[in-house]
């Protein structure tokens, strides 16, 4: 981390909105990374560590360590961009150290994306919240899409992007699709080459995703577990009167996959797609 990827240069540089702190941004972040190596699940966890000294050994003797207060303070108005260079840094310097050469998969570098929730609460919010009401309640929260390298090698975040409110309409949050949209540019932009394949669920089941990764070199995979769209109803009922392309079998020979596959035209695509229905 310190030899190779220079992290502790990184957090250095990092800034937040405080006024006269006791402790650099760096300093209060670094407790936060040790949580996420040591996979700490709560914060209250994170502070009974500190508060029991069990990361002293790490620090030359007498390091005063920020309390949980602190961290919390921090994190509220912390600089999210200078952590994003940070992480454009760590994947910028695996592809010249040519840690992916190779590829993830079967050559190709292969990397996931999904939605997640960040942040909920009734009771407090911010300006960049998404609200969603019912009743009397309105819940305010922080959510995003974060695209990761699947496979074998490092499980490299390679990019996130946040949801903007009121982002598709004055009242309507910006659609997870439209994040994704957003967050595969930007990591094609920074990161060029560096991914063949992107895999999405069933969300990005449709032309507008299709087309928006063949526009920008990359392959789509789509996991389209019960999905409704009528190209793949008419695929499936295809795939069903076929024998199997190939089998998998597990090394003691008590399971086994058959994989099944055909084409089919989607609207609005202009080449025929490939379905692979595994049973």
């Amino acid at each position: 981390m310190k030899n190779v990827y220079h992290i502790d240069n990184g957090l250095n540089k990092l800034t937040d909105g405080r006024v006269n702190p006791t402790y650099s941004t760096g300093q209060v972040v670094l407790p936060v990374l040790l949580g996420f190596l040591l996979r700490i699940k709560s914060f209250n966890e994170l502070n009974l560590m500190i508060k029991n000294h069990e990361f002293s050994k790490l620090f030359p003797r007498g390091t005063k360590m920020p309390q949980i207060d602190v961290i919390r303070d921090t994190l509220k108005v912390i600089d999210i961009n200078g952590l994003d260079k940070i992480n454009y840094h760590i994947v910028k310097k695996s592809v010249e150290n040519k840690v992916f050469e190779n590829g993830t998969i079967d050559g190709y570098t292969v990397a996931a994306i999904d939605g997640t929730k960040f942040f909920g609460s009734s009771k407090k919010s911010c300006s960049e919240c998404l609200k969603n009401t019912k009743g009397e309640t309105t819940h305010c929260f922080h959510s995003g899409a974060v695209m990761s390298l699947v496979g074998n090698g490092p499980k490299l975040v390679i990019g996130f992007e946040m949801y903007k409110p009121a982002q598709d309409a004055s009242s309507k949050d910006e659609g997870e699709l439209n994040v994704g949209k957003r967050l595969i540019t930007s990591v094609v932009k920074n990161h060029k080459k560096l991914i063949d394949i992107v895999v999405y669920d069933a969300l990005a089941c449709n032309s507008v995703w299709i087309n928006h990764c063949k526009s920008l070199g990359i392959e789509a995979i789509v996991r389209a577990k019960n999905n409704n769209n009528n190209s793949l109803r008419l695929a499936r009922r295809t795939v069903n009167k076929t024998e199997a392309v190939e089998v998998w079998k597990h090394e003691k020979g008590f399971e086994k996959v058959e994989v099944y596959q055909s084409t089919f035209t989607m609207d609005n695509v202009e080449q025929p797609l490939r379905f692979v229905n595994l049973q």
